[in-house]
Parts: structure tokens; sequence; C-alpha cells
């Protein structure tokens, strides 16, 4: 499965978030765009109209490991997609920055 780490990610590179609505709320990237992995195929047209065509989709969740089943999915769907290693603890541990959705200062849950 592809993987990349925080570290390896670049100011506009497209992040898609599948954590849980409680946890997006606690805090998430400011640019990521949120939809949990429990409503993802329902809203998979979300992603489509949103991600860059010929971009790679960074998936990200708490700790990797339901943005790797996510991932897979994508892959499967023919999506060039890669999941984040280490999810949003690795995010917050590497200092990127972490907000809640009026732009003060989050935290990952």
């Amino acid at each position: 499965m592809p993987t990349v780490g925080v570290g390896d990610l670049k100011d506009g590179d497209f992040l898609v978030d599948v954590r849980e609505d409680e946890e997006w709320r606690a805090g998430h990237a400011a640019a990521a765009l949120h939809i949990p992995m429990s409503e993802f195929v329902a809203r998979y047209g979300e992603l489509t109209e949103a991600a860059p065509q010929d971009g790679r989709v960074h998936v990200i969740c708490r700790s990797g490991g339901r943005s790797a089943q996510v991932t897979m999915y994508l892959v499967q769907q023919g999506i060039d997609a890669a999941n984040v290693d280490g999810g949003m603890q690795q995010w917050e541990a590497a200092g990127r920055p972490v907000v809640k959705d009026d732009g003060q200062p989050g935290s990952v849950v």
C-alpha cells in the first residue's frame, strides 16, 4: 500500500481526513477535506469533486489504521492515494498546525 510520512507532505498536497466528527471537531489539519470513514462510500463523490485530477490523495486518520483501509479502497477505485503513516498523532508530534473549525488551536483526540 502506498504510504507517506508526515514529513513528506508539502503545503498544497491534497489531504482527506477520515476520522469521525468528534475527532475532527477537536482538531484537524486546516486544509483537509473531512469525510468520516463511516460515511466514506456514501460520500465518495465529494472526494472525486474536490481531489486534484492528476494529483495524489493523501489519507489521514488518528494513527493510520482507518486511513490505510480507505487508501486501499481508493487504490482499488483507480485513485492515486497514499496513507499518511502515523496519522494526526504524528502530524501533531511533528509540529504541524492542528486547528478547530473556528481557526483556534486544536488537539488530536
